[in-house]
Protein backbone atom coordinates (compact mmCIF):
# COMPACT_ATOMS: atom_id res chain seq x y z
CA UNK A 1 0.00 0.00 0.00
CA UNK A 2 1.31 3.44 -0.94
CA UNK A 3 2.09 5.73 2.00
CA UNK A 4 0.82 9.28 1.61
CA UNK A 5 3.10 11.74 3.38
CA UNK A 6 1.52 13.92 6.04
CA UNK A 7 1.30 17.60 5.08
CA UNK A 8 0.70 20.02 7.90
CA UNK A 9 -0.58 23.58 7.57
CA UNK A 10 2.92 25.03 7.44
CA UNK A 11 3.99 22.72 4.59
CA UNK A 12 0.87 23.60 2.60
CA UNK A 13 2.08 27.19 2.44
CA UNK A 14 4.77 26.18 -0.07
CA UNK A 15 2.10 25.52 -2.69
CA UNK A 16 0.56 29.00 -2.38
CA UNK A 17 1.70 31.84 -4.63
CA UNK A 18 3.97 34.24 -2.71
CA UNK A 19 1.82 37.30 -3.46
CA UNK A 20 -1.27 35.46 -2.21
CA UNK A 21 0.53 34.49 1.00
CA UNK A 22 1.36 38.17 1.52
CA UNK A 23 -2.08 39.39 0.47
CA UNK A 24 -3.98 41.69 2.80
CA UNK A 25 -7.59 40.80 1.91
CA UNK A 26 -10.25 43.45 1.60
CA UNK A 27 -12.15 43.60 4.88
CA UNK A 28 -15.84 44.27 4.31
CA UNK A 29 -18.12 45.95 6.81
CA UNK A 30 -19.87 42.65 7.53
CA UNK A 31 -16.60 41.07 8.68
CA UNK A 32 -16.98 42.82 12.04
CA UNK A 33 -20.71 43.34 12.62
CA UNK A 34 -23.84 41.69 11.25
CA UNK A 35 -26.42 43.37 13.47
CA UNK A 36 -27.07 46.69 15.15
CA UNK A 37 -27.74 50.08 13.61
CA UNK A 38 -25.59 49.49 10.55
CA UNK A 39 -24.22 52.80 9.33
CA UNK A 40 -20.96 51.34 8.08
CA UNK A 41 -21.44 49.83 4.61
CA UNK A 42 -23.17 52.59 2.59
CA UNK A 43 -26.21 50.39 1.98
CA UNK A 44 -29.67 51.84 1.31
CA UNK A 45 -31.37 51.95 4.76
CA UNK A 46 -34.86 52.40 3.29
CA UNK A 47 -35.16 48.95 1.71
CA UNK A 48 -35.09 47.60 -1.85
CA UNK A 49 -36.91 48.76 -4.94
CA UNK A 50 -38.25 45.30 -5.85
CA UNK A 51 -40.15 42.76 -3.67
CA UNK A 52 -39.47 39.04 -3.77
CA UNK A 53 -40.72 37.17 -6.79
CA UNK A 54 -40.06 33.81 -8.38
CA UNK A 55 -38.19 33.12 -11.58
CA UNK A 56 -37.65 30.14 -13.86
CA UNK A 57 -34.63 28.45 -12.34
CA UNK A 58 -34.57 25.12 -14.17
CA UNK A 59 -32.40 26.45 -17.00
CA UNK A 60 -29.06 28.23 -17.07
CA UNK A 61 -29.24 32.01 -17.41
CA UNK A 62 -28.29 33.94 -20.53
CA UNK A 63 -24.48 34.09 -20.29
CA UNK A 64 -24.45 37.45 -22.05
CA UNK A 65 -27.36 39.04 -20.12
CA UNK A 66 -28.61 40.64 -23.33
CA UNK A 67 -31.92 41.92 -21.91
CA UNK A 68 -30.35 43.35 -18.77
CA UNK A 69 -27.45 44.92 -20.64
CA UNK A 70 -29.87 46.50 -23.09
CA UNK A 71 -31.90 48.01 -20.26
CA UNK A 72 -28.80 49.34 -18.49
CA UNK A 73 -27.56 50.78 -21.78
CA UNK A 74 -30.85 52.61 -22.21
CA UNK A 75 -30.58 53.90 -18.63
CA UNK A 76 -27.06 55.26 -19.10
CA UNK A 77 -27.28 56.60 -22.64
CA UNK A 78 -25.03 54.08 -24.41
CA UNK A 79 -25.41 50.98 -26.61
CA UNK A 80 -25.72 47.39 -25.41
CA UNK A 81 -22.24 46.61 -26.72
CA UNK A 82 -20.89 49.24 -24.28
CA UNK A 83 -22.20 47.39 -21.20
CA UNK A 84 -20.76 44.51 -19.18
CA UNK A 85 -22.72 43.10 -16.23
CA UNK A 86 -21.00 41.37 -13.34
CA UNK A 87 -21.19 40.14 -9.77
CA UNK A 88 -20.94 43.61 -8.29
CA UNK A 89 -18.53 46.12 -9.78
CA UNK A 90 -15.81 44.15 -7.93
CA UNK A 91 -15.94 41.52 -10.68
CA UNK A 92 -15.31 44.15 -13.33
CA UNK A 93 -12.36 45.52 -11.31
CA UNK A 94 -10.86 42.03 -11.05
CA UNK A 95 -11.39 41.23 -14.73
CA UNK A 96 -9.93 44.53 -15.94
CA UNK A 97 -6.73 43.84 -14.03
CA UNK A 98 -6.58 40.24 -15.25
CA UNK A 99 -7.15 41.29 -18.86
CA UNK A 100 -4.74 44.22 -19.10
CA UNK A 101 -1.95 43.56 -16.60
CA UNK A 102 0.88 41.04 -16.88
CA UNK A 103 1.64 39.63 -13.40
CA UNK A 104 5.04 40.67 -12.13
CA UNK A 105 5.48 43.22 -14.92
CA UNK A 106 2.69 45.79 -15.11
CA UNK A 107 1.28 48.29 -12.62
CA UNK A 108 -1.89 50.12 -11.75
CA UNK A 109 -2.26 53.51 -10.09
CA UNK A 110 -4.77 54.35 -7.38
CA UNK A 111 -5.62 57.86 -6.18
CA UNK A 112 -5.61 57.46 -2.40
CA UNK A 113 -7.41 57.47 -0.08
CA UNK A 114 -9.94 55.42 -2.02
CA UNK A 115 -11.86 52.13 -2.27
CA UNK A 116 -9.73 49.24 -1.06
CA UNK A 117 -10.67 46.60 -3.64
CA UNK A 118 -8.55 48.15 -6.40
CA UNK A 119 -5.42 47.30 -4.41
CA UNK A 120 -6.67 43.89 -3.29
CA UNK A 121 -7.57 42.81 -6.83
CA UNK A 122 -4.12 43.88 -8.06
CA UNK A 123 -2.33 42.18 -5.18
CA UNK A 124 -4.13 38.91 -5.93
CA UNK A 125 -2.82 39.01 -9.50
CA UNK A 126 0.74 40.02 -8.54
CA UNK A 127 0.38 43.49 -10.06
CA UNK A 128 2.34 46.44 -8.67
CA UNK A 129 0.14 49.12 -7.08
CA UNK A 130 1.43 52.69 -7.29
CA UNK A 131 -0.24 55.21 -5.03
CA UNK A 132 -0.76 58.90 -5.76
CA UNK A 133 -2.25 60.88 -2.91
CA UNK A 134 -5.17 63.15 -3.64
CA UNK A 135 -4.66 66.87 -3.05
CA UNK A 136 -5.67 68.49 0.25
CA UNK A 137 -9.06 69.09 -1.36
CA UNK A 138 -9.30 65.36 -2.19
CA UNK A 139 -8.93 66.04 -5.91
CA UNK A 140 -6.70 64.32 -8.49
CA UNK A 141 -3.08 65.48 -8.55
CA UNK A 142 -2.63 65.32 -12.30
CA UNK A 143 1.09 66.09 -12.29
CA UNK A 144 1.76 63.36 -9.73
CA UNK A 145 -0.38 60.87 -11.62
CA UNK A 146 1.36 61.56 -14.92
CA UNK A 147 4.83 61.35 -13.39
CA UNK A 148 3.98 58.09 -11.61
CA UNK A 149 2.72 56.38 -14.77
CA UNK A 150 5.11 54.73 -17.22
CA UNK A 151 4.93 52.34 -20.17
CA UNK A 152 3.99 49.44 -17.84
CA UNK A 153 1.09 51.31 -16.17
CA UNK A 154 -2.03 49.83 -17.69
CA UNK A 155 -4.86 51.09 -15.45
CA UNK A 156 -5.56 54.18 -13.35
CA UNK A 157 -8.40 53.83 -10.85
CA UNK A 158 -10.45 56.85 -9.73
CA UNK A 159 -13.61 56.89 -7.63
CA UNK A 160 -16.13 59.72 -8.06
CA UNK A 161 -17.84 60.42 -5.71
CA UNK A 162 -14.82 59.08 -3.89
CA UNK A 163 -15.08 56.47 -1.16
CA UNK A 164 -14.36 57.32 1.65
CA UNK A 165 -14.01 61.11 1.17
CA UNK A 166 -17.51 61.51 -0.37
CA UNK A 167 -16.54 64.26 -2.84
CA UNK A 168 -16.82 64.37 -6.62
CA UNK A 169 -13.61 64.41 -8.61
CA UNK A 170 -13.44 67.20 -11.16
CA UNK A 171 -14.81 66.04 -14.48
CA UNK A 172 -12.24 68.04 -16.44
CA UNK A 173 -9.38 66.43 -14.49
CA UNK A 174 -10.61 62.92 -15.31
CA UNK A 175 -10.89 63.74 -19.00
CA UNK A 176 -7.47 65.38 -18.98
CA UNK A 177 -6.07 62.21 -17.42
CA UNK A 178 -7.63 60.18 -20.23
CA UNK A 179 -5.94 62.41 -22.80
CA UNK A 180 -2.48 62.61 -21.24
CA UNK A 181 -1.79 59.10 -19.93
CA UNK A 182 -1.26 56.01 -22.04
CA UNK A 183 -3.43 53.96 -19.68
CA UNK A 184 -7.03 52.95 -19.28
CA UNK A 185 -8.76 55.26 -16.79
CA UNK A 186 -11.37 53.47 -14.68
CA UNK A 187 -13.89 55.76 -12.96
CA UNK A 188 -15.97 54.14 -10.24
CA UNK A 189 -19.36 55.89 -10.04
CA UNK A 190 -20.96 53.70 -7.38
CA UNK A 191 -22.40 56.79 -5.63
CA UNK A 192 -23.17 59.02 -8.62
CA UNK A 193 -26.94 58.86 -8.04
CA UNK A 194 -26.51 60.90 -4.85
CA UNK A 195 -24.40 63.59 -6.53
CA UNK A 196 -25.13 66.85 -8.26
CA UNK A 197 -23.36 65.67 -11.40
CA UNK A 198 -23.91 63.91 -14.68
CA UNK A 199 -22.35 60.49 -15.21
CA UNK A 200 -19.32 60.17 -17.45
CA UNK A 201 -20.81 56.99 -18.92
CA UNK A 202 -21.95 58.43 -22.30
CA UNK A 203 -18.41 59.65 -22.96
CA UNK A 204 -17.08 56.11 -23.47
CA UNK A 205 -18.33 56.48 -27.05
CA UNK A 206 -15.80 59.31 -27.58
CA UNK A 207 -13.02 58.39 -25.13
CA UNK A 208 -11.87 54.82 -25.85
CA UNK A 209 -9.61 54.51 -22.78
CA UNK A 210 -12.39 55.47 -20.33
CA UNK A 211 -14.22 52.79 -18.34
CA UNK A 212 -17.06 53.72 -15.97
CA UNK A 213 -18.22 51.41 -13.18
CA UNK A 214 -21.77 51.50 -11.80
CA UNK A 215 -23.80 49.43 -9.34
CA UNK A 216 -27.32 48.67 -8.16
CA UNK A 217 -26.10 48.26 -4.57
CA UNK A 218 -26.52 51.84 -3.39
CA UNK A 219 -29.35 54.04 -4.69
CA UNK A 220 -31.36 51.04 -5.92
CA UNK A 221 -31.07 49.31 -2.54
CA UNK A 222 -29.97 45.99 -4.04
CA UNK A 223 -26.64 45.30 -2.35
CA UNK A 224 -27.85 41.76 -1.60
CA UNK A 225 -28.17 40.68 -5.24
CA UNK A 226 -24.57 41.67 -6.14
CA UNK A 227 -25.09 43.37 -9.48
CA UNK A 228 -22.65 45.86 -10.94
CA UNK A 229 -21.78 46.90 -14.44
CA UNK A 230 -19.02 48.45 -16.50
CA UNK A 231 -19.57 50.89 -19.35
CA UNK A 232 -16.75 50.93 -21.87
CA UNK A 233 -15.62 50.76 -25.47
CA UNK A 234 -17.05 47.64 -27.21
CA UNK A 235 -13.56 46.15 -27.49
CA UNK A 236 -13.10 46.32 -23.72
CA UNK A 237 -16.56 44.85 -23.17
CA UNK A 238 -15.85 42.00 -25.58
CA UNK A 239 -12.78 41.00 -23.55
CA UNK A 240 -14.73 41.25 -20.30
CA UNK A 241 -17.36 38.91 -21.76
CA UNK A 242 -14.66 36.51 -22.90
CA UNK A 243 -12.82 36.26 -19.58
CA UNK A 244 -15.75 36.15 -17.15
CA UNK A 245 -17.20 32.90 -15.82
CA UNK A 246 -19.83 31.47 -18.21
CA UNK A 247 -22.85 32.18 -16.01
CA UNK A 248 -21.51 34.89 -13.75
CA UNK A 249 -24.89 36.58 -13.19
CA UNK A 250 -27.62 34.22 -12.02
CA UNK A 251 -31.28 34.25 -12.99
CA UNK A 252 -32.53 35.57 -9.65
CA UNK A 253 -30.11 38.49 -9.80
CA UNK A 254 -31.08 39.33 -13.38
CA UNK A 255 -34.79 39.05 -12.58
CA UNK A 256 -34.57 41.29 -9.52
CA UNK A 257 -32.44 43.82 -11.39
CA UNK A 258 -34.87 44.06 -14.32
CA UNK A 259 -37.85 44.45 -11.97
CA UNK A 260 -36.01 47.15 -10.03
CA UNK A 261 -35.21 49.06 -13.21
CA UNK A 262 -38.96 49.27 -13.85
CA UNK A 263 -39.25 51.36 -10.65
CA UNK A 264 -37.08 54.46 -11.24
CA UNK A 265 -39.54 56.63 -9.30
CA UNK A 266 -39.02 54.55 -6.15
CA UNK A 267 -35.26 54.81 -6.56
CA UNK A 268 -35.51 58.58 -6.92
CA UNK A 269 -37.66 58.74 -3.78
CA UNK A 270 -34.97 56.81 -1.92
CA UNK A 271 -32.32 59.20 -3.22
CA UNK A 272 -34.30 62.31 -2.23
CA UNK A 273 -34.89 60.95 1.28
CA UNK A 274 -31.24 60.01 1.75
CA UNK A 275 -30.01 63.38 0.43
CA UNK A 276 -32.41 65.19 2.79
CA UNK A 277 -31.05 63.20 5.74
CA UNK A 278 -27.48 63.71 4.54
CA UNK A 279 -27.96 67.47 4.51
CA UNK A 280 -29.46 67.35 8.01
CA UNK A 281 -26.46 65.38 9.30
CA UNK A 282 -24.10 67.83 7.61
CA UNK A 283 -25.80 70.61 9.60
CA UNK A 284 -26.04 68.77 12.93
CA UNK A 285 -22.77 66.86 13.19
CA UNK A 286 -20.58 70.00 13.48
CA UNK A 287 -22.53 70.92 16.65
CA UNK A 288 -21.19 67.82 18.45
CA UNK A 289 -18.14 68.66 20.60
CA UNK A 290 -16.31 65.46 19.64
CA UNK A 291 -16.47 66.40 15.96
CA UNK A 292 -13.62 68.51 14.61
CA UNK A 293 -14.56 68.61 10.93
CA UNK A 294 -17.39 67.39 8.73
CA UNK A 295 -16.40 67.12 5.07
CA UNK A 296 -18.82 67.99 2.24
CA UNK A 297 -20.61 64.99 0.75
CA UNK A 298 -22.00 64.09 -2.65
CA UNK A 299 -22.60 60.47 -1.62
CA UNK A 300 -24.79 58.53 0.81
CA UNK A 301 -22.17 58.77 3.54
CA UNK A 302 -20.22 61.45 5.36
CA UNK A 303 -16.55 61.65 6.34
CA UNK A 304 -16.06 63.06 9.83
CA UNK A 305 -12.82 63.99 11.58
CA UNK A 306 -13.18 63.71 15.32
CA UNK A 307 -11.22 63.45 18.53
CA UNK A 308 -9.84 59.98 19.24
CA UNK A 309 -11.68 58.33 16.37
CA UNK A 310 -10.74 54.78 17.30
CA UNK A 311 -12.05 55.20 20.83
CA UNK A 312 -15.24 56.81 19.55
CA UNK A 313 -15.67 54.00 17.01
CA UNK A 314 -15.48 51.41 19.79
CA UNK A 315 -17.86 53.34 22.06
CA UNK A 316 -20.45 53.66 19.31
CA UNK A 317 -20.13 49.95 18.53
CA UNK A 318 -20.59 49.12 22.22
CA UNK A 319 -23.90 50.97 22.04
CA UNK A 320 -24.94 49.15 18.87
CA UNK A 321 -24.15 51.92 16.35
CA UNK A 322 -21.75 50.68 13.70
CA UNK A 323 -19.74 53.15 11.62
CA UNK A 324 -16.49 52.65 9.65
CA UNK A 325 -13.10 53.57 11.08
CA UNK A 326 -10.97 55.11 8.31
CA UNK A 327 -8.33 56.67 10.57
CA UNK A 328 -5.53 54.35 9.39
CA UNK A 329 -5.73 55.48 5.76
CA UNK A 330 -3.49 58.20 4.29
CA UNK A 331 -4.76 61.75 4.93
CA UNK A 332 -7.59 60.42 7.14
CA UNK A 333 -6.17 60.47 10.66
CA UNK A 334 -9.00 60.38 13.24
CA UNK A 335 -11.65 60.04 10.52
CA UNK A 336 -14.83 57.97 10.64
CA UNK A 337 -17.09 57.26 7.68
CA UNK A 338 -20.77 57.36 8.55
CA UNK A 339 -23.46 56.03 6.23
CA UNK A 340 -26.64 58.10 6.10
CA UNK A 341 -29.32 56.05 7.86
CA UNK A 342 -33.05 56.47 8.35
CA UNK A 343 -34.28 59.51 10.24
CA UNK A 344 -34.68 57.43 13.41
CA UNK A 345 -31.20 55.92 13.06
CA UNK A 346 -29.65 59.33 12.44
CA UNK A 347 -31.45 60.78 15.46
CA UNK A 348 -30.05 58.01 17.64
CA UNK A 349 -26.57 58.59 16.23
CA UNK A 350 -26.71 62.32 17.01
CA UNK A 351 -28.12 61.72 20.48
CA UNK A 352 -25.46 59.11 21.27
CA UNK A 353 -22.64 61.34 20.02
CA UNK A 354 -23.92 64.19 22.17
CA UNK A 355 -24.06 61.89 25.20
CA UNK A 356 -20.50 60.68 24.60
CA UNK A 357 -19.32 64.27 24.26
CA UNK A 358 -20.93 65.34 27.55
Amino acid sequence: MMTIPSIDNVALEQFVRKNIRELKPYRSARHDFESGILLDANENPLGSVVPFDSAALNRYPDPFQKTLRSRLAELTGVQTENVFVGVGSDEAIDLLIRIFCEPGQDSIIIAAPTYGMYRVAADIQGIEVRTCLLTEEFQLDLNALRSTADARTKLVFCCSPNNPTANLLKREDILELCKTTNSIVVVDEAYIDFAEAVSLAPLVKEVPNLVVLRTLSKAWGLAGIRLGYAIAHPTVVSYLLSVKAPYNVNTLTSTFALKALEQPEMMQNFVRTIISERERLLRELPKVRLVERVYPSQANFILVRCREAKTLYRELARRGIIVRDRSSEPMLENCLRITVGTREQNNLLLTTLSELAA
